[in-house]
C-alpha cells in the first residue's frame, strides 16, 4: 500500500507548497479538507489563500518564516471557510519548510506537510506544541488585559512578584516561574513560583557570562526559546545538568527591558511541549514588558518610600526625657504625595536653665503649607530655628514673632539652588542682637543674588506660610503659656472625661509678615486633665470642616476614659484613617486628605478623697478691642455644658455670660476675664461662672423704659440665676452667678 493511501485512511492529507513558484499542491485528501473536489489538484497561492480564514493566512506567515528561520516544524490550527463566508471546519497542519537554492543565486524555501481535521478546542484549553486560533486569540487579550491591570496595581516588588507567579496564560500556562535581576556584574533570583526553597541553589548567584539562558538573554538583550530538552541540552551543556531533574519539557527566557535597559530575565518553563509560535512568543513577550514596567515603577515606589521614611526619621524628633508628673505622647501620619512627606511638624524642646526631666520645657506644633519636598524643607529650617530661639530664653510671644520674620526673609532671598542665600546661618547668627533681622533688598551673605529665571519661578511658586502653636510648660504647676499663628486651638480634655477647645490669642500665620504680634495665654493643665495639639489634616481628613471634624474627635476623645496617652493618640489617628473613618466623611464633595501631626500632653492624677466631687473648669481672657471673642466665650461654655441635663438652663448661662461680658466692655476701659467651672456628679452638678474687670466701678440695678437699650443685665441675672453677686476685690471686682443641675430657674 503506497503512503498517500495509507494516509487517506487515516483522513490525513498531503500538501506541497513552492513558493518560489507561488504554487500548492494537494493530494485527494488535502483537497477534500480545504473544502475543494476530492481529487489532486493543483493551485496558485491566492486561489489557496481564499479558502482559509483571513486572520489565520496571516498567521501562517509568521509561522512559516520562524520556521525558516529556526529550521523547526511549523503547526498552526486553521479555519476552512465556505463560498458564503461560514467555518466549514478546523484543521491542523505540519510542515517542514525545506531553503533551496534557485538559478539566479537566490534563496527561497519548499514545504511538505500534512493536514489533518480536529475539534475546535474550547477557550483556555491547553493544546501541546501548536497555534490556536479564534477563541484563543479573545482569551489571549483578555489574559493581557487582566494581567496588566494586575501588575499595574501592584505597588511593591513582593506584590508583582506574587501577581507574576499567579498568572495563567490561556493554552500554555507555564508550571514554572522565576525572576533574575541584574546587580552589578551578577544575576540574582528575586522571585520564583514552582519551585522549592532548595531548589534555586545553583542559580540564586550567577556571574552576567555564565552559560545560562538567562544570563544570555541579559547579555544579549533578545529572548530565548527552548522547545525540548534536547535543543536545551545541545546548547547549554553545562547548566543541562541542574535542570534535566525538574522533568520540563519547554523554557522561554524573556529579558525584562525598560527604556532600552535590562534589568533582568523572566523564565517561564513548561511541563508540556510548546512549539513557541509567533502568537505565543508574543504574549510572553508582552507579559515580559509588562512585568519589566511593573518591576521599575515598584522599584521607584520602594526608593522615595525609603526616602520618605528617612526623611521623617530625620525631621521628627522622639518625645522625651521622661517628664515627672507629665506624659507626652506624639504621632506623625503622612497620608498623601509622591514622596509621602509635607510640612506638618512636632517638636519637644528643653528650655535653658533646666536639666532634662527636671525644669521647664516647650511643645511645638506646626504646618508649612504644600506638601512637597520644598515644604518639607522649610519645615525643617524652621523648625531648627524655632529650636534656636527658644534656646536663646525668648518667651512664646518673641519664638513665634522671629520665627515669622525668619520664614519671611528666608523666602525671600532664595538661592540658585532653591537653598537659602543669607538666610538660615545669617539670621541664626544674628538672634541674639535683634532677634534675627533679615537683610535689605538686594544683599545677600554668601554672593550673587538669584538671578532673574530663579525669581521669575519662585514668583510662580508664591511664598509659603506656616502655622504654628508654641507653649511653655511647667510640670510643677501645670500652667502653660501659649502663642498661637494661626493654627487649631488647642483641647483640653477634663478629668470628668469633657473635651474642649480653649480658646487662645493668636495672630497671623508665620510668614505673612515680618513683624505681627503673637499674644500669649495662661492656661492651668490641672491634675489628670489631658491637652491635645494637633495640625488640620487631624481634624479636616474626610471630608470636613473645623466644624464637622471637631464633633467626629470629640466623642472618640470623651470615650478614652482615663486611659493609656498612647492608646488615646492611636484612637485618634484610627477614627480619621482607619476603615471606619469612611462611614463618618464629611459634608464636603471630596473626601480630603492631609497629613497629621499630633501631640497629647498630660497631667498625672492626683489621687483624691473619695468625698471630693468632678469638676470641670474653662477661662477665658475678652480683650477690649476683641468684643468678637465674647461670641468664643458663649460657644466655649456651651461646650462645657454639652451634657447638661436642661437645656433652657445653658441658653439661660449663654445669655448671661453675654451680658456680663459686654457689661465689662461697655462700661468700663479694661479687659475681662471669664472663668466658668461646673463640679458635681452628672445630674447634681453647680455651675459657677466669675467675670472679674480692674475696675472699682460697681454695677447697681436699674429700671430701664420700655424703648431703653441698657440697663436689664442685673435683671436678668436675679430672674436666670439661683444665686448671684458682685464681690469687690483688691483691685476690681467680680460679678458672678450660679445654676444648679435640676433646679428650678429664676426661683
Amino acid at each position: 500500500m503506497r503512503t498517500e493511501e495509507v494516509l487517506a485512511a487515516i483522513a490525513t492529507g498531503l500538501w506541497y507548497w513552492d513558493n518560489a513558484a507561488g504554487s500548492v499542491t494537494l493530494d485527494a485528501e488535502a483537497a477534500r479538507l480545504f473544502g475543494l473536489a476530492a481529487e489532486p489538484t493543483t493551485m496558485a497561492e491566492s486561489a489557496m489563500r481564499s479558502q482559509f480564514h483571513p486572520v489565520d493566512w496571516n498567521e501562517i506567515a509568521g509561522i512559516v518564516g520562524l520556521a525558516v528561520a529556526e529550521g523547526t516544524i511549523a503547526e498552526a490550527r486553521l479555519r476552512i471557510m465556505d463560498g458564503e463566508g461560514r467555518v466549514l471546519r478546523t484543521v491542523r497542519s505540519r510542515c517542514k519548510p525545506t531553503v533551496r537554492t534557485l538559478p539566479d543565486g537566490s534563496q527561497d524555501f519548499e514545504m511538505v506537510g500534512t493536514v489533518q481535521e480536529v475539534s475546535e478546542p474550547r477557550p483556555g484549553t491547553a493544546v501541546e506544541g501548536t497555534s490556536i486560533t479564534g477563541d484563543w486569540r479573545r482569551s489571549r487579550e483578555a489574559f493581557l488585559l487582566d494581567a496588566g491591570r494586575a501588575l499595574a496595581e501592584a505597588r511593591s516588588t513582593h506584590e508583582v512578584l506574587r501577581v507574576a507567579a499567579s498568572l495563567s496564560m490561556p493554552g500554555f500556562s507555564p508550571d514554572g516561574l522565576a525572576v533574575f535581576s541584574v546587580c552589578g556584574e551578577r544575576l540574582r533570583i528575586i522571585g520564583h513560583h514552582g519551585h522549592d526553597a532548595g531548589d534555586v541553589g545553583p542559580f540564586e548567584d550567577m556571574q552576567l557570562n555564565t552559560d545560562y539562558p538567562a544570563a544570555e538573554a541579559v547579555r544579549t538583550g533578545r529572548a530565548i526559546y527552548l522547545p525540548t530538552p534536547e535543543a536545551y541540552e545541545k546548547r547549554y551543556p553545562t547548566t543541562w545538568q541542574y535542570v534535566q531533574r525538574f522533568d520540563r519539557h519547554s523554557w522561554a527566557f524573556v529579558p525584562l527591558v525598560v527604556a532600552g535597559r535590562t534589568l533582568g530575565t523572566w523564565m517561564a518553563a513548561f511541563k508540556h511541549r510548546v512549539a513557541f509560535s509567533p502568537d505565543e512568543r508574543s504574549v510572553l513577550t508582552t507579559v515580559a514588558r509588562m512585568l519589566a514596567q511593573a518591576l521599575a515603577r515598584a522599584g521607584v515606589a520602594e526608593s522615595e518610600r525609603e526616602l520618605s521614611l528617612g526623611l521623617q526619621r530625620s525631621m521628627m524628633p522622639t518625645i522625651g526625657p521622661e517628664i515627672p508628673g507629665m506624659t507626652v505622647a506624639a504621632r506623625y501620619v503622612p497620608t498623601g504625595g509622591g514622596l509621602q512627606v509635607g510640612g506638618d511638624w512636632y517638636d519637644m524642646i528643653p528650655l535653658p536653665g533646666t536639666g532634662p526631666g527636671r525644669g521647664r520645657f516647650a511643645l511645638v506644633i506646626g504646618d508649612v503649607q504644600g506638601h512637597d519636598v520644598r515644604a518639607a524643607g522649610l519645615m525643617g529650617q524652621l523648625r531648627i530655628a524655632l529650636r534656636a530661639y527658644a534656646a536663646e530664653g525668648h518667651r512664646p510671644d518673641a519664638v513665634l514673632s522671629r520665627a515669622s520674620r525668619f520664614l519671611a526673609g528666608l523666602q525671600l532671598h532664595q538661592g540658585r539652588d532653591g537653598g537659602v542665600v543669607g538666610g538660615a546661618e545669617g539670621h541664626l547668627g544674628a538672634m541674639g542682637g535683634n532677634g534675627g533681622g533679615t537683610p535689605g533688598p538686594g544683599s545677600t551673605a554668601n554672593g550673587p543674588g538669584p538671578g532673574r529665571r530663579e525669581e521669575e519661578e519662585y514668583a510662580a511658586a508664591g511664598p509659603r506660610f506656616a502655622t504654628c502653636l508654641y507653649l511653655e510648660v511647667d510640670p510643677e504647676t501645670g500652667t502653660l503659656d501659649i502663642a498661637r499663628a494661626g493654627h487649631p486651638d488647642p483641647v483640653i480634655l477634663s478629668v470628668d472625661g469633657t473635651a474642649v477647645i480653649r480658646q487662645t490669642e493668636g495672630g497671623l500665620p508665620l510668614g505673612v509678615e515680618t513683624d505681627s504680634d503673637y499674644p500669649t495665654t495662661r492656661l492651668d493643665l490641672e491634675p489628670g486633665e489631658t491637652l491635645m495639639l494637633c495640625t488640620d489634616g487631624l481634624i479636616e481628613t474626610g471630608g470636613h470642616d473645623l466644624a464637622t471634624g471637631w464633633d467626629r474627635l470629640r466623642p472618640v476623645m470623651e470615650e478614652h476614659g482615663g486611659g493609656s496617652l498612647e492608646k488615646l493618640a492611636d484612637t485618634l489617628v484610627q477614627a480619621v484613617h482607619g476603615p471606619t473613618s469612611h462611614y463618618t466623611t464629611g459634608p464636603l464633595a471630596d473626601r480630603h486628605e492631609d497629613d497629621i501631626a499630633l501631640l497629647l500632653l498630660a497631667r498625672d492624677r492626683i489621687p483624691a478623697p473619695a468625698s471630693r466631687p468632678k469638676a470641670r473648669r474653662t477661662a477665658l481672657t475678652v480683650a477690649q478691642a476683641e468684643p468678637e471673642r465674647i461670641a468664643g466665650a458663649r460657644r466655649q461654655l456651651r461646650q462645657l455644658l454639652h451634657d447638661w441635663t436642661d437645656a433652657e438652663q445653658v441658653d439661660s448661662a449663654e445669655l448671661m455670660v453675654s451680658e456680663m461680658l459686654t457689661n465689662v466692655l461697655v462700661h468700663t476701659d479694661n479687659d475681662a476675664l471669664l472663668v466658668a467651672e461646673a463640679r458635681g456628679e452628672p445630674g447634681e452638678r453647680r455651675l459657677r461662672v466669675e467675670v472679674a474687670d480692674t475696675s472699682d466701678q460697681l454695677p447697681h440695678r436699674r429700671r430701664p423704659g420700655e424703648l431703653a437699650s441698657s440697663g436689664r443685665g442685673l435683671l436678668l441675672m436675679e430672674m436666670l440665676a439661683d444665686e448671684w453677686g458682685v464681690d469687690p476685690r483688691g483691685e476690681g471686682k467680680s460679678i458672678w452667678f450660679e445654676l444648679h443641675e435640676g433646679g428650678d430657674t429664676g426661683s
